[in-house]
């Protein structure tokens, strides 16, 4: 009995000093640098585990694989991209191929930025799928199961995807943030707003994130369009006549473009245009709907970042004056911000006899 004992003994050491040294090259710190591996469908572990040898990332790939059958994973890796990084070991690397702890890529979108622009943005994004190239209005909305328009219909912020992931699944994902958000907004409004539907008030929103990117000034600015619009005035906003005009804006309004025809035109039009113009925030969607109680009907921009804000026409053709903008035409502004005065060409075109206020 003492040999075979003894024998026991040897063998249950023997492992124990096999299980230790496997646990030591498993565990063993390894410094490939940063080093990103593309494992495409039907990868198998020998063939990954040879990739790592070839990349000098492990010395052995038999051990790797060894290891894999070890800890019962065998060929259960994920397909994806993979970046690895100092310091790592064989048992790390291992434990993110099975799980699919692959590489993600942002992609953001920028409150004010309108379709074309998201479109931009989706065809510039690394290793997207992009499925909306070339696709018209109509096929992008049945992908995404959609009625109304794309203008401003997804949420701005950034969005991580994997490697071969479609831009409908980014826009999905944007636009479900965005129905939620708007349809919680709206069940919280304020009271005896004009507006009626939850689109309406994303219409509301999109004019408001592009005239300021102050946040102090968004629910001055809803409280400027909201008074108009229960008093039948024209909102006479700029960014809906640059929307209007599109690749014909080059960054300054001239008088010409403010009579520009299109439905857009709120120089020319009653009420909120027919969708959005643009992207806007949560914060800017919170304003539409919880608008500053004021007097106001005007304001125009300081020059600074700001703007001035005017109950009547009177204070409204002073403060132009003291701007000085009440004889040139708007000053040149970014595309995302855009404009210089809401009612001031409506003042002017009034002392003119040109347009009667309403």
């Amino acid at each position: 009995m003492r040999p075979r004992s003894k024998w026991g003994l040897g063998a249950l050491v023997l492992c124990g000093l096999s299980a230790a040294g496997w646990y030591l090259l498993a565990d063993r710190p390894l410094h490939p640098g940063v080093k990103t591996f593309h494992l495409p469908t039907g990868t198998t572990m020998r063939a990954f585990a040879e990739l790592l040898q070839r990349r000098h990332v492990i010395d052995s790939a038999n051990t790797f694989v060894a290891l894999a059958e070890l800890t019962g994973e065998g060929d259960a890796l994920k397909t994806g991209v993979y970046r690895f990084s100092d310091p790592t070991t064989p048992l790390r690397i291992l434990h993110r191929v099975v799980t699919g702890q692959v590489v993600e890529y942002p992609l953001t979108l920028v409150p004010g930025w309108t379709f074309h622009q998201v479109r931009q943005a989706l065809a510039r994004a690394i290793h997207l799928t992009d499925d909306v190239k070339g696709r018209s209005h109509a096929s992008v909305r049945a992908a995404l199961h959609m009625h109304a328009s794309l203008e401003g219909a997804f949420f701005p912020d950034t969005y991580y995807y994997t490697y071969g992931a479609s831009a409908t699944s980014v826009l999905a994902r944007a636009h479900k943030r965005l129905r939620a958000l708007l349809a919680k907004d709206w069940r919280n409004r304020a009271p005896d707003l004009p507006l009626r539907t939850p689109q309406q008030a994303l219409i509301l929103a999109s004019l408001i994130e592009k005239e300021t990117a102050k946040a102090g000034e968004r629910r001055k600015i809803a409280g400027v369009f909201v008074n108009r619009l229960r008093l039948g005035m024209r909102l006479e906003t700029d960014p809906t006549v640059i929307f209007s005009l599109g690749k014909r804006y080059h960054g300054v309004l001239t008088s010409a473009d403010l009579e520009y025809p299109s439905p857009y035109n709120t120089y020319l039009h009653y009420g909120l245009p027919p969708t959005p113009i643009g992207l806007c925030s949560a914060r800017t969607l919170y304003a539409a709907l919880h608008p500053d109680k004021t007097r106001a009907l005007y304001f125009v921009a300081t020059g600074r970042g700001g703007h001035v804000f005017s109950d009547t026409l009177q204070a409204q053709d002073e403060a132009i004056r003291k701007y000085e903008i009440d004889s040139t035409p708007p000053a040149a502004v970014p595309e995302s911000r855009g404009a210089r005065r809401v009612g001031q060409d409506h003042a002017n075109r009034s002392r003119r006899g040109l347009l009667r206020t309403p």
